[in-house]
């Protein structure tokens, strides 16, 4: 399993309209070979923006390649346009891959 993960920091004010943003956005994951989940999250401010982190789970490294390099993935990024002033600096990318996972057991 892969995880991919892009931090970004949100200047004040800006919060609802990045959040807002992801919520309208036409990602077509669910149609990606290897997708296995999305998460949207809000992370703590620090005085001068709030913290956010994208978190996409992927059956492998090479699903997550792969999707990358696709048309689907071009599509979904040209459109998730933010406001002027939203981003207190560049995305930042961090990749995982999984060697150890536990999980909760349903009772």
């Amino acid at each position: 399993m892969f995880i991919a993960m892009n931090r970004f920091r949100i200047n004040p004010g800006f919060e609802a309209d990045f959040e807002q943003m992801w919520r309208d956005r036409e990602s077509q994951l669910d149609q990606v070979p290897g997708f296995l989940s999305f998460r949207l999250l809000r992370g703590p401010e620090d005085g001068a923006c709030r913290l956010y982190a994208s978190h996409t789970q992927w059956a492998s490294r090479e699903h997550f390649d792969a999707w990358r390099q696709s048309e689907a993935f071009h599509k979904a990024h040209a459109q998730a346009k933010a406001p002027q002033g939203t981003y207190a600096g560049a995305p930042v990318f961090e990749g995982f891959d999984v060697v150890l996972e536990e999980t909760a057991h349903a009772d």
